[in-house]
């Protein structure tokens, strides 16, 4: 055997990989993906439910492998919406949220069913009630999302207690009892709120849910009316960098059963839902990309890649006040020892395209391939795919030791068909 075998994904060879679907390439393990529900779902207390949030990989694939195994699905757009209904998920199991819902969009959500319409205005609110009147449906269910008046403990990017675009502030939502009584088409059933993501210190979560479920019964008493839901977020991180430990999840169900376990027992038909996205997705995901030219700049080495931020701008630090590494390993050799330092960069026209910095590597030669691990979340999507031109990547789910190619390559015919020539008047 090698000595420095080369890193496998459930027994595939990342350079057959390479070769079969070419580079650069999102790979995602079913396994991970897997494991990582497992893991949550086994900790929580029970009746908590898990929705994927699309948003972090909106793959049909990695979602419909989610909802195979009794996620439901959080979109935020038409295609999320669809991509949740075609990838096989229950509609009474998906909720849409998002600041900036057209009109298209709720009829959608009507149209399909869907567990509810979280309204993030009051306007909102009463959008939704001429929709279902115009399309003649029953009482369409809806959630408020309520931007507390407290502020969030443990977050990366706080989303809430503070002014932001998202939900309704927690005062307006106390004046709103006659607007809700007004309501013919539309029955409010509870609330929502999502405090901030990149969570990794369990009592925060535990912290920001007791208090999101005491607003909501709050709420519900003070509106006068019946708690059939509650969304109480997530936002569950995963410790991409050094010096970051990981979210204990033992802990963190240990911790929420109090909680939980009182609220239930005052509400047992209540719906709980914690929506997770980048937990579920982030270490299942590893960008494979192939060194294209190696070089030395005023002493400092350069790997030039064949993929950079254009597809992974997640690691050039967006959302950080500080620039950290994401994991890379090199994957002909992942077990050697490193003896080089290297800079690696994409193909872009900007010293902004640096995926890592000064990572210490096996040598790296031309032709080598390099893998930026736990890369399942904010991707492609996430990412300028257009910028210079290059488009967007191909994406390979491994389930049961077999790949199958679940989002083709950018072609720059595809790139190009969407695009018109005007015709010019001769300027002489």
């Amino acid at each position: 055997m090698s000595e420095n075998p080369t890193k496998r994904i459930q027994g595939l060879a990342a350079e057959e990989l390479a070769k079969e679907f070419g580079t650069p390439l999102f790979v995602y393990d079913a396994q991970v993906l897997a494991r990582q529900l497992r893991k949550i779902s086994e900790a929580l207390p029970v009746g908590v439910d898990v929705f994927y949030s699309l948003k972090a990989n909106p793959n049909i694939s990695v979602c419909g492998f989610l909802g195979s195994r009794g996620a439901g699905a959080e979109v935020s757009s038409l295609t999320e919406l669809i991509t949740a209904l075609r990838a096989g998920v229950d509609p009474a199991d998906i909720i849409f949220l998002g600041p900036g819902k057209s009109r298209a969009d709720l009829e959608a959500c009507v149209s399909a069913g869907i567990h509810a319409v979280v309204c993030e205005s009051l306007a909102e609110l009463q959008l939704l009630d001429d929709v279902a009147a115009a399309r003649g449906a029953g009482r369409c269910p809806a959630v408020l999302r309520v931007n507390p008046g407290f502020l969030s403990k443990g977050s990366g990017l706080s989303m809430g207690g503070k002014p932001r675009q998202f939900g309704i502030d927690e005062q307006e939502v106390r004046g709103a009892g006659a607007l809700l009584r007004s309501l013919e088409h539309v029955e409010v059933k509870g609330f929502h709120a999502y405090m901030g993501t990149r969570f990794l210190d369990h009592q925060d979560v535990v912290a920001n849910t007791l208090n999101i479920l005491a607003m909501a019964e709050d709420l519900a008493t003070q509106l006068d009316m019946e708690l059939s839901v509650v969304d109480f977020g997530g936002g569950l991180g995963v410790a991409y960098f050094e010096k970051e430990s990981e979210l204990d999840t033992t802990e963190l169900g240990e911790g929420l059963e109090g909680p939980v376990g009182d609220f239930r027992a005052r509400h047992p038909d209540c719906r709980l839902i914690m929506e997770l996205g980048r937990f579920l997705t982030a270490d299942a995901g590893t960008y494979v990309t192939r060194a294209v030219y190696v070089k030395e700049s005023m002493g400092e080495l350069f790997v030039v890649a064949d993929g950079g931020t254009n597809h992974h701008m997640a690691a050039v630090g967006i959302g950080s006040f500080v620039k950290r590494n994401f994991p890379i390993v090199h994957l002909g050799r992942p077990a050697a020892r490193p003896t080089h330092t290297y800079t690696v960069t994409g193909p872009l026209c900007t010293p902004n395209d640096t995926i890592v910095k000064k990572a210490r590597l096996p040598e790296v030669r031309p032709g080598d391939l390099l893998g930026i691990e736990r890369s399942g979340a904010y991707g492609p999507t996430a990412s300028p795919g257009l910028f210079l031109s290059h488009g967007y990547p191909a994406e390979v789910l491994v389930h049961d030791g077999h790949a199958t190619l679940v989002r083709e390559r950018d072609t720059p015919e595809e790139m190009l068909s969407r695009q018109h020539l005007a015709v010019f008047k001769d300027a002489s």
